[in-house]
């Protein structure tokens, strides 16, 4: 049997998808916190939870949820005596996924990159969540504990009580 090298190129090209080709629909993000130790909570946009653990931590996202649906995480830190901290982690469109218009053809423009989630990436490759020393809990008569806060961070009750120091 002979190969006809022409059609055969034409099928591969019309099957395949570029951005599932060449990029990926899992990315994996480093998580830190300041300080260290605090508690992570990742959840997608349906509010289901998909990770929990302590920073440092690494983990693997899915960068598509849906048809045609990228994913969106909220990332809550938190740790006892601090605030708690969300930060939202977004995935944007792949710039591969335009390569369908030349290679993928019709199915990997709206079948197989937008189904594999592969028309989404996540561009970054880490997440720092900085927390407050929470407020609460702050007694100016407690004498037996230093705290350096920024000003930011003082009760506005005690700002008027601050005296410069030159």
């Amino acid at each position: 049997m002979k190969l006809n090298l022409p059609l055969a190129l034409v099928g591969v090209l019309a099957l395949s998808s570029c951005a599932s080709i060449v990029s990926k629909s899992k990315y994996p993000i480093a998580i830190s916190s300041v300080p260290v130790g605090a508690n992570i909570t990742i959840t997608d946009r349906k509010g289901q939870e998909v990770f929990t653990g302590v920073a440092p931590a690494a983990v693997t996202l899915k960068s598509g949820t849906a048809y045609f649906s990228k994913a969106i995480y909220q990332v809550k830190f938190s740790k006892p005596g601090f605030d708690d901290k969300m930060m939202t982690l977004e995935a944007d469109l792949n710039g591969w996924y335009f390569g369908n218009i030349l290679f993928g053809g019709v199915i990997g423009l709206l079948i197989v990159d937008p189904l594999s989630g592969a028309m989404y990436r996540i561009a970054e490759k880490d997440m720092q969540g900085v927390l407050a020393p929470s407020a609460q809990g702050f007694n100016p008569a407690d004498k037996t504990n230093l705290r350096i806060m920024s000003l930011e961070e003082v009760p506005t009750s005690l700002r008027d009580k601050m005296i410069p120091v030159q």
